[in-house]
């Protein structure tokens, strides 16, 4: 049974369908460095079985079809469905692709050796459900991995504020403690950790309508040169510049399943 839809959810869908396509094209997406600490980060062998979750439009899931892994993408923006089937196609590559919710995943539990996600968790209210979930279905001894923006605690509230004028859909970007805790919480085991810089142009990832007012909290943020944001903004000749400070966190599923709770 599909779970029904929460404001938020209609929130990301209406955001994701405007920005689909955009967003499949933007190139920082499938930029070379990042994609390779990547794929290194989930390690990922052929026939292997892979899931993608919030796997936006395809991207990563066609690199770990690439390798010759069994991977199932799933995201709840139709839209963005529909530009990883296009990518798919076009990139000739073999990907089950489903329109779901992370908070109820519709596979059976143990089902994956890896199970990732990548720029998704700051739209996620729960995110330690959605991990929940992502842990429910990969298999013990398997590996789980997200990636998403980090901000510094400091800057953590600047950096949301921001984010969300960019981004409706955004909820708050967990510092890399934050999501490190989930982990723990979760019975995890920490494999590894690795944090990059995504540089972008602003001009690139705002709607119109938002444009003047985010350009004056850059504005703001580069003329007092304190970097309160926690992005690195800074201006020339092509626009305002900034970085998203991206984390890869990786932990293990432990071999041995807890007991479950009688119902």
């Amino acid at each position: 049974m599909t779970a029904s839809r929460t404001h938020h959810d209609t929130r990301i869908v209406d955001q994701f369908t405007r920005w689909a396509k955009p967003f499949a094209e933007l190139a920082i997406h499938a930029e070379a460095e990042s994609m390779a600490q990547t794929l290194a980060a989930c390690a990922v062998t052929r026939d292997m079985k892979v899931l993608d979750v919030a796997c936006g439009p395809g991207i990563i899931a066609c690199e770990l079809a690439r390798v010759g892994a069994d991977v199932t993408g799933i995201d709840l923006t139709p839209a963005m469905i529909e530009q990883a089937r296009l990518r798919t196609d076009r990139e000739g590559m073999q990907v089950a692709y489903h329109i779901g919710n992370a908070l109820h995943l519709p596979f059976q539990a143990n089902s994956f050796d890896r199970v990732v996600t990548r720029y998704s968790f700051h739209h996620m209210q729960e995110p330690e459900k959605v991990l929940a979930e992502m842990v429910r279905v990969c298999r013990p001894g398997g590996r789980l991995i997200v990636i998403d923006a980090t901000p510094a605690a400091e800057c953590q509230k600047n950096y949301d504020r921001a984010e969300t004028l960019r981004d409706p859909s955004h909820t708050s970007a967990l510092t890399l403690q934050q999501l490190q805790s989930l982990g723990t919480k979760a019975g995890l085991s920490p494999v590894m950790m690795h944090q990059y810089r995504l540089v972008s142009r602003l001009q690139d990832q705002v709607a119109p309508e938002n444009w003047c007012a985010l350009k004056a909290i850059f504005a703001e943020d580069i003329a007092e040169g304190q970097d309160r944001l926690g992005m690195g903004a800074w201006e020339d000749a092509k626009g305002i510049h900034f970085y998203f400070p991206v984390s890869i966190v990786v932990w293990s599923k432990s071999m041995q399943e807890e007991p479950r709770a009688r119902s």
